[in-house]
């Protein structure tokens, strides 16, 4: 297959390039970038260099229809709303991974995004993409909603104990924590090395746009409605995401319980690793890898789990699972073009 990437200049963009060159059965056609149209893809990214040099190019939804299969729109929010339904109209196999199409409700997106919503009938129709929970209903279809990274991390760690009740829903607090990548490559006065370095904040509190896509998917697997507590914190670091998540016992499970319900669960997922009793997982065991590690603790005496999940926030929280859906669209190997060993150290 051929593929073209939209926002081929943003870090999602420049991280599909690097997995998608590894690929067996995927080549990268087509650069599409607004900002830097006419640029050369290595004068940007000099790392590039005699690995991909492509000239970036404006979006021509024809001319995407003529020489690719597959388009992902690794674009900022609000921006693919607009282009993907042309590609769609063309018959082109749309993996969307900005936030324009996770959220079913349109006044949800409005209210939590800031921007107007996409057409009612394309977000009913998209697919979201959380690939281990949602294979059957990505296999064979043609539109993905890629979820975001802190839901990627906070869903994978949430699912098993959801879809088992052995959790209370409404008892669940989500604390999150993101390099800097997470927010892009755009400038910005708070993502400046002397305004980063050594130091954490939160952020978002209470606001956070992956509020209501975590529900949305709580909702979906349990068929219960219940609102969480998540607070996001950025740390100084590029890559690396960690979701610290509680939530109440409704079963009294041990940890070495949860940890073969967990085990059993993610058997045939490849890219979720259970870590051990008394051992948890760190970004640094993920970095530059599609896998997300998962830690576990239930405390008999405060009636609550501990859940501690890390993933890569560009490849499993972004390029990496776009392409893993992609292969299981494509009925390929789900680990194709993703079986890359964590940068370590």
């Amino acid at each position: 297959m051929k593929a073209g990437i939209v926002g081929a200049n943003g870090y999602s963009g420049i991280e599909l390039i690097r997995l998608l060159t590894n690929h067996p059965s995927v080549e990268v056609e087509m650069l599409i970038s607004h900002s830097t149209s006419g640029s050369d893809i290595q004068s940007l990214y000099p790392h590039l260099s005699g690995i991909l040099e492509r000239k970036l190019e404006d979006f021509d939804a024809n001319e995407l229809a003529r020489r690719t299969d597959v388009v992902f729109f690794a674009t900022p929010a609000g921006v693919s709303k607009d282009l993907l339904p042309e590609c769609l109209e063309r018959g082109l196999i749309c993996i969307d991974l900005s936030g324009d199409f996770r959220l079913r409700d349109p006044e949800a997106y409005q209210s939590w995004y800031h921007r107007p919503p996409a057409d009612h009938g394309l977000l009913q129709d998209a697919v979201y993409g959380l690939s281990e929970i949602n294979r059957r209903q990505i296999a064979g279809a043609s539109f993905i909603a890629n979820p975001g990274c802190y839901p990627t991390a906070a869903l994978l760690g949430l699912a098993p104990a959801i879809k088992d009740g052995a959790i209370d829903l409404n008892s669940i607090i989500i604390d999150g924590k993101s390099g800097v990548s997470g927010s892009g490559r755009k400038a910005a006065i708070g993502n400046i090395y002397s305004e980063v370095n050594e130091s954490v904040k939160a952020y978002k509190i209470g606001a956070h746009q992956h509020t209501p896509e975590i529900e949305q998917a709580i909702e979906a697997m349990s068929g219960q409605s219940e609102t969480i507590t998540f607070t996001t914190h950025l740390i100084p670091m590029t890559r690396g995401l960690m979701c610290t998540i509680y939530a109440t016992l409704a079963k009294g499970y041990s940890t070495r319980e949860f940890i073969q319900k967990y085990e059993q669960f993610y058997e045939k997922s490849p890219f979720v690793r259970i870590r051990p009793l008394g051992t948890w997982p760190a970004t640094k065991d993920v970095v530059g890898s599609n896998y997300c590690d998962i830690g576990l603790n239930a405390d008999g005496r405060a009636r609550r789990l501990t859940i501690v999940s890390v993933i890569d926030n560009v490849v499993k929280g972004a390029a990496g699972q776009a392409i893993q859906n992609l292969n299981i669209i494509k009925g390929w190997d789900e680990q194709e073009g993703l079986k890359l060993t964590p940068v370590y150290p």
